[in-house]
Parts: C-alpha cells; structure tokens; sequence
C-alpha cells in the first residue's frame, strides 16, 4: 500500500469552504462544542470519548463522529485531542476516555504517523489495559502497522489496491457489503481491507463484494479495536455533497453497532 493516499475518507464537496472557516475561526472557536475538558469530571456525567483532530484530518470527518457520539443511544462526552488542540493525546488523557477515535479524512499516512509515533506505545498500553481504540477509513489503517499503532491480528491494505477488488478508484463511492450475512451500503472513498492472520482472534462485522474483510472488532489485551474501511458514520451531507445515494437510505444503526461492539467489555 502507498504511503500517500489522497483524500483517504473525505467528502470532496464543500471541504474547501469548510477548510477555510476552520483555518480563519481562532483556536477557541475550533474547539467549541468538543465537551468539557476532561480535568475534574463527575462520575454522574456521560463516559468520555477522545476524538483525534489533528492537522491531517479532513474538516468535515472529525466532528461528524463527534456528533454522532454525542447523539448516540448511550451519549458520549466528547474531547478533541491531538497537534492543535488544547489537550494532547497523552496517557493522562488516555485514562479518564473510555473511547478514542481516529477519524477518517487523512491524505499522507507517513504524515500522519509523524504527529502521532510519540503516541503510539501509550496507546497500545491503554488498549491493552483496557480501553477501546475505533478507526475509521484512514484510523483503520493506522491500527494497523508500518506505520500504525500495531493493534490488529493481522494488518490493512487499500481495497482498491486488491487483485480482485470491485472499486478501482480513489472516487467517492457507495460500496455493498454483507453485514452479518445481510447486503447493505456504505459510504466509501479509499479505505482499507484488513488482511489477519490465520484463526486470529477476531469478529468480521462485514466483508466487501470479494469477501475481504471491510469491518473488524478484535480484543488486545484487555481493550477492543474496531476498525472500518468504509464510513458507518457518514450522515446526509456527505452523500449529498458527493452526489452520492446510499440505497438503503442515510442510516447510522451500522455505526451505533460497531461503536457498542468496541465497547463490549465496558
């Protein structure tokens, strides 16, 4: 797989206008409506969800799982984290989250990884004491390795980069998948398959027209890691930007799944 992957999980319309709104808003106005700062939380409050937000995700990806944690049945606390917001991902973080997120919308991997390396052996004690890592399209290739935080039995590949895969393009797209047996749509621009190893420890959630696996949940240590190559969290604006109809209708049951899966020890 290259290291380079244009435009990995973002919607292309509209992502200029949005870009520049968050390149002229001032740090405070960037963070506004993240949840409160996890210092002195009260046990009574929702659990915390840390999302990353950092400069390699695109504008739109980022808040858009934040809303839908916010929104969940079980509702999250959110708190961005990650280069240029006010909390970065430190184990301190790390041990007051019940979730960490890592969006999609990244364009350079190695790019990415660069912000992130200094993180990576903490993120992998916290998953394996216990906490729960979600990556979505280019998250999902960083649990993988080379670069990745290394949390998946197995690693990840591009889809479109298979010697049999169904989409040949860096496109925006609609995909079908098998959920559970049952053929659904999934917004798509580029994500990964994950390739495990032999009888690895895992649950694959869904598998894409060639039967590869699209949506994995695997345990590490004591923590879970969910992982998607497409969007489970894409709302209505990202179809319509795309110009894109998911034909079973905008629906989000997929990602509340996958979200309560990652979670299930907790």
């Amino acid at each position: 797989m290259p290291s380079t992957l244009p435009n990995v999980g973002r919607p292309p319309a509209a992502v200029g206008r949005r870009q520049l709104l968050l390149g002229v808003l001032p740090a405070a106005a960037a963070l506004a409506g993240c949840g409160r700062s996890i210092a002195g939380e009260r046990s009574d409050q929702p659990p915390l969800a840390l999302v990353y937000r950092g400069p390699q995700g695109c504008s739109d990806c980022a808040p858009t799982i934040a809303s839908l944690l916010r929104q969940a049945p079980q509702p999250f606390r959110v708190t961005y984290v990650g280069p240029g917001t006010r909390v970065p991902l430190t184990a301190g973080a790390l041990a007051k989250a019940q979730l960490y997120v890592q969006p999609g919308g990244g364009s350079d991997l190695d790019a990415a990884w660069r912000d992130l390396r200094g993180s990576a052996k903490t993120m992998r004690e916290w998953v394996r004491e216990g906490g729960s890592y979600l990556g979505l399209c280019f998250g999902a290739y960083l649990a993988g390795r080379d670069p990745g935080f290394n949390l998946l039995p197995g690693d990840t590949d591009g889809y479109i980069d298979l010697p049999d895969t169904t989409i040949h393009d860096q496109r925006d797209t609609v995909v079908p998948v098998k959920w559970r047996g049952k053929k659904r749509h999934m917004y798509f621009q580029d994500g990964p398959a994950f390739l495990l190893r032999n009888g690895a420890d895992a649950d694959v959630l869904a598998t894409y027209p060639n039967g590869a696996a699209a949506v994995v949940v695997a345990p590490y240590g004591k923590g879970w890691v969910g992982v998607s190559g497409p969007h489970p969290e894409a709302d209505r604006s990202w179809y319509e930007n795309a110009g894109l109809k998911n034909p079973d209708g905008v629906r989000l049951d997929l990602a509340h799944e996958l979200i309560n899966r990652t979670l299930a020890r907790h």
